[in-house]
């Protein structure tokens, strides 16, 4: 279940209120990778410690354990809504993160790609010579046609075409 910023505000102290304040809607864009990894882990750090503690005092509700310690500060009597908070802040991050590196990947590609349409634009025509001079002898030129480009799967069909009708001849007879 999602939870307003104002019951976020009042289950957290400051400093935890800010690291989760950065992970929401218009503040979370202006971090980048290595911001996000070390906001990850500063998240994961305390709702790792927020469990620890809902964990305990689940155990000292069922009686199976003695309580820790002499007193725990007056935040510490909601720990799995703290943990909630934390986690909900750790998902945000870690999409955002996914988010950039998604974005990172496909114009990789997309770089990848326009390069291999160049190369392979640029191996269809053969350049026109440029450095035939006079007064060297006869130079071989180069054609200037364009080389055309057979698809794999025809390469072979014509001669296997050939084949199929010279058996078809022999079975006749």
């Amino acid at each position: 279940m999602s939870m307003s910023r104002k019951r976020e505000r009042s289950l957290l102290n400051h400093e935890e209120h800010e690291t989760v304040r950065v992970t929401h809607h218009p503040a979370i864009y202006e971090h980048d990778v290595e911001g996000l990894q070390a906001l990850r882990g500063s998240l994961r750090q305390l709702r790792d410690k927020e469990r620890t503690l809902a964990r305990q005092k689940q155990r000292e509700v069922r009686g199976k354990a003695e309580s820790r310690g002499g007193s725990f500060p007056g935040t510490a009597n909601l720990p799995l809504h703290r943990k909630q908070i934390f986690s909900a802040a750790l998902k945000r991050v870690n999409k955002e993160w996914d988010r950039i590196r998604r974005l990172e990947a496909l114009t990789a590609h997309v770089d990848a790609a326009q390069r291999a349409l160049a190369l392979r634009r640029a191996a269809r025509f053969v350049p026109y010579p440029t450095d035939n001079t006079a007064h060297e002898g006869m130079q071989p030129l180069p054609s200037r046609r364009r080389r055309t480009m057979v698809s794999r799967d025809k390469i072979g069909s014509i001669s296997q075409r050939t084949r199929i009708a010279q058996a078809a001849r022999d079975s006749r007879s």
